[in-house]
């Protein structure tokens, strides 16, 4: 006899998202700074100010 397990897969497919969704999050967490930093310092370069890196990572700013 065949049972549905349209509910387990539905299940499974949760889980992996989950799981990706904690693993991204801990990466932005990680180098969030950093592409802060980066984001930052194009800014300045595009406004044609001068970029501060600041007191430590994502804390750059333009002058």
């Amino acid at each position: 006899m065949r049972r549905n397990e349209k509910g387990q897969a539905l299940v499974e497919y949760v889980l992996i998202i989950a799981l990706i969704s904690v693993i991204v999050i801990g990466i932005i967490n990680t180098f969030g700074g950093y592409l802060k930093d980066s984001v930052t310092k194009t800014s300045c370069e595009i406004a044609g100010q001068e970029y501060n890196a600041g007191d430590g990572i994502g804390k750059g700013y333009c002058e």
